[in-house]
Formats: structure tokens, sequence, C-alpha cells
């Protein structure tokens, strides 16, 4: 028996891994797509809602990218994307998040004539208006940017340059996301090199589409503070007739604590496996990783947070205490000052747990 949805939506929640451009409200890509220009497959909310779902269940992360297209070219002005900035931070809201870091390429924003400041400050005010709008109405929701460049274009150390540039000021990181077979992290050392040079934090998308050398270069070549999916890490883990071995790989994300960002629902659409009961984040969990959960994108997997938790729930038997766990792992593992995580976890999530019974 899972665990009920509304009380889900109740607790305080912490997403780390949720793209901006693929968590548009189907209504909102209806109504910006027509300022645009831009072509839909259909401008009927609920059935754009079902094609973006029915195009990204497809077991190939490649056809799952290509839902994007939609998405971002209705995201190419400081209107849109201020919007659009907004609206994603009144909607985790809505689900009952409290802290969010919304991950997006600034580089795919510039078809309108911005320069990739301009789309870093657009994303920044919408973020603070949306803010603002929950707390006027009693949630009180942090939301910070991931500045991302894309893996599979040439290497933007610029994008690099702007998770600096703007540190402190909405954005609390780097990423390299998209299309992982034949890209490896390493190709964008030189970015990574600058982060760490100033102190910036970065995440990492790998094991999901590649296996575990992506990941073995995300953590030993790059240097990444967490790792964007990671589940084939399984692949560094055997069965034994004693319960389990770690590889050394494994060992060390574990020992390390090196934070996971499983995404359940989006795994099952690329062909990661075939069911959330199958999903490697019931082993990793068994085992003590610093398992995490998150949502990737909420409009191509028709997701919430809470649901999510609630598919896990539902699949592996987890109750209140291990939604407090995963969570406290989130918070934790956020690009957010430490006395500022302390008072979150202390101020907001454990009280929040309490008050449901966990």
């Amino acid at each position: 028996m899972s665990l009920d949805l509304d009380a889900l939506r109740a607790l305080p929640k912490v997403t780390l891994h949720d793209h901006l451009d693929g968590g548009l409200r189907p209504a909102t890509v209806i109504e910006l797509a027509a300022e645009a220009g831009h072509e839909l497959p259909t401008t009927d909310p609920d059935a754009l809602g079902d094609w973006f779902f029915e195009a990204a269940d497809s077991g190939s992360l490649v056809r799952y990218l290509e839902t994007f297209d939609h998405t971002i070219a209705c995201m190419q002005s400081a209107d849109h994307l201020r919007r659009v900035a907004r609206e994603f931070v009144e909607d985790q809201a809505a689900d009952g998040v409290v802290y969010a870091e919304a991950r997006w390429a600034p580089t795919q924003h510039l078809a309108g004539g911005l320069s990739v400041t301009q789309a870093v400050e657009a994303v920044r005010d919408g973020l603070a208006e949306g803010m603002a709008s929950c707390a006027a109405r009693g949630h009180r929701i942090v939301v910070q940017q991931l500045v991302t460049s894309m893996r599979h274009g040439s290497p933007r150390p610029d994008v690099a340059r702007l998770a600096v540039d703007y540190r402190g000021d909405s954005v609390a990181g780097f990423d390299i996301a998209g299309a992982e077979d034949g890209f490896p992290p390493s190709l964008h050392a030189e970015s990574f090199a600058y982060l760490r040079r100033n102190n910036v934090p970065f995440t990492i998308h790998a094991g999901e589409a590649f296996g575990v050398a992506s990941i073995w270069e995300a953590v030993q070549l790059c240097g990444a503070s967490r790792i964007g999916h990671g589940v084939r890490l399984v692949e560094d883990i055997a069965r034994t007739p004693d319960g389990h071995q770690l590889g050394d790989l494994a060992a060390f994300i574990r020992d390390r604590r090196i934070p996971l960002e499983l995404c359940p629902s989006s795994n099952v659409q690329t062909g990661i496996c075939d069911a959330v009961s199958d999903h490697p984040f019931g082993l990793l969990a068994e085992l003590r990783f610093r398992v995490t959960v998150n949502c990737d994108n909420r409009l191509m997997s028709r997701t919430t947070l809470s649901r999510e938790l609630q598919l896990l729930s539902e699949a592996f038997g987890y109750g209140l205490e291990d939604v407090r766990w995963f969570t406290l792992n989130a918070a934790k593992s956020a690009f957010y000052p430490y006395d500022r995580r302390r008072s979150l976890i202390e101020d907001v999530i454990k009280p929040g747990f309490a008050r449901q019974g966990a």
C-alpha cells in the first residue's frame, strides 16, 4: 500500500534535478508558442500534455530529448523566460516543495537576440517573482538556477563563467546535460577546472544513457559534487551469496556520500528499466547510498515530486520515515550555503515531517 498523494503534497520537499525547459504547463506552451509563431502538434492543453508524455515515453534518450524542441522554442525572449521561471516556482510550491534548483542551458535561448547574461537575468527575475508571489500566499520557497552546458555541443566555458559571475545572485552552480554516449564529461574539462578554481559546485549528468565509465569520469576526472541520475552505478555492484559486493567506484561514491539525483519515471521512459518497481533506486537505497528523488522533466513525465515519492512507496514499500530520509539527503546535498541548509532542515523540513508523524 503506497503513501497517500495528498499527505505527500503536505510534506516539505526538496528537488535538485528539475529542468526548467522540461516543466512548462501545457497551456503556457500553447500561449507562448502562438506569440513566438511556433507550430505545435496540437493546441488543446490536455492533448498537448498527452503528446509530450507519449513522445517522451519511447525508451530512447535521444527521442526523449527531441520533445524539448517545442518548449525551448517558447523560451526565446526575456518575457517568456521570466514567465516560465515564475511558473516553475509556483508549481513547485503547489506541490509542497520548499527548495528547488532549476537547471537550464542559456545558450539554447538566444535565437530571439538575447545575450547569455540577459537570459540568466530574465530567469533570475522570474524566480524572484515566483518566490515573492508564493511568500505572499504563505508558502516560503527558495529556488535557484543551475546554468548548464550541452555536452553534445562545443564546450562553452562562458557558461561556466556565468556560474561564477552570478554566484549568490540566483545561480547556485553548473551542470552539463544532453546526449551522453559519445560525449564524455571530460570534453568540458576546461569549464570544470575553472569552476574548481573559483569554488563553484557542479553536478554532471552521468550514468543514464552511458555506463560506469561516464560516472567515473564525472567524479574522478572532473570532480563533480553530485551525479545527475547515476542509475547505472549498479553495474559496479555485484550480487553475492552473502548480499552485494561494491566495486571500487561504487564504494568510493558511497563512502564519500556523493549524492545521486535519481529520477524514476524519467528513467522508465528512457529505457533504464521497465517499471519503477525495477528501478535501481531500491537497491541503491538499501545499500545506503545518498539517494535523492527528483522529477527530471515534469511535463514530459507528467509527474510531480509527490507523485515520484508515491510511485517509489508503492514499488518498494517506503513509509514517511523513508521519505524523510530522502528529503534530508536532498537538503544536505543542495548547492546552498551551510547555514541556510541547516536552517532549512531544522526550521522547515524536520518540523514539517513531525507534524505528519514522521
